[in-house]
């Protein structure tokens, strides 16, 4: 039952929050904001073994799949929709996908979600292998279009893992994984946007980061997989080769042109003094990984 889970229930430091001013208010919501993190950080060993499970999928060419309805829907596509150009992966590698298709990012269509049919068919839709991994999002834990998109998902042989704002929930007895960070009752009563919402976000950034930092996209904490395809990301990218090398902004300019932009490799071409081809090669030999290269005879 709804009344009975933790995000539906009322908050007894907001209660009277509609006689309050502006100041009062924000203060009240700022203070609520303040208890997301250490909800989050009780959650960090599932979060790492989520990761762990991730990064093993991927490097056997699996692939990250987030589905959900209404706000966790729409923080799954986010997420998702930022590792291509922060990462330089295949727009395929990280998806999210909504309850309601594209439409639901900006409109309404709460109703769909209480068909579990839908889930099932998008992860036959997005063709979903027992290769990949399956996150499903849902601030209650019981919505039923996640419900069923991971119940199908385990049904393929995917690894699945439930995000959730309560424990025990529906789709944490479902899922491989539970990671359940428990805000507690909303500033405004059910509001899941607010609490839920950005613990569910805080966790999906390190689902996503930790992830690939595992599998080489970092060199340190720069990104070093970003391609110069603006103005800004090759002025990035110049400053990169610049800090981690040590050459003056003409050298670092003239290798990047000479790695056709790619970081990684101008990184590689310097710190090991070989030239673009040879360091392609080194990374290929180390999986992408920048320090591994560099030391390859």
């Amino acid at each position: 039952m709804l009344d009975r889970l933790l995000t539906e229930a009322v908050n007894t430091a907001t209660v009277d929050i509609d006689t309050r001013s502006s100041l009062e208010i924000v203060q009240l919501i700022n203070a609520e904001d303040a208890k997301v993190a250490e909800a989050v950080k009780a959650e960090l060993p599932n979060i790492a073994h989520a990761v762990d499970i991730i990064v093993e999928h991927m490097q056997h060419g699996g692939r990250l799949f987030y589905f959900g309805a209404g706000t966790s829907g729409r923080l799954g596509v986010l997420d998702a929709s930022e590792m291509p150009p922060t990462y330089s992966v295949p727009p395929d590698l990280v998806r999210g996908i909504i309850c309601g298709g594209p439409q639901a990012l900006t409109s309404s269509v709460e109703k769909l979600e209480d068909d579990p049919t839908l889930g099932e068919h998008d992860v036959v839709e997005a063709g979903v292998t027992a290769k990949d991994v399956v996150v499903g999002i849902a601030a209650s834990g019981r919505t039923p279009y996640v419900i069923g998109a991971l119940k199908k998902a385990k049904e393929v042989g995917a690894a699945t893992i439930a995000l959730a704002c309560n424990r025990p929930s529906e789709i944490g007895a479902i899922a491989d994984i539970e990671i359940a960070p428990l805000v507690g009752p909303e500033v405004v009563a059910g509001s899941t946007r607010m609490k839920a919402g950005t613990a569910q976000k805080m966790v999906l950034n390190m689902l996503s980061t930790a992830t690939m930092i595992r599998l080489g996209k970092t060199y340190g904490n720069l990104m070093v997989d970003v391609r110069g395809t603006s103005s800004k990301l090759r002025d990035r990218s110049r400053r990169i080769v610049q800090q981690v090398t040590g050459v003056s902004a003409d050298e670092a300019v003239t290798t990047l042109e000479a790695a056709d932009y790619e970081v990684k490799t101008a990184l590689v071409m310097i710190l090991a003094h070989v030239d673009a081809a040879t360091a392609r090669q080194r990374l290929a030999q180390a999986g992408g990984f920048v320090r591994r290269a560099i030391t390859l005879a």
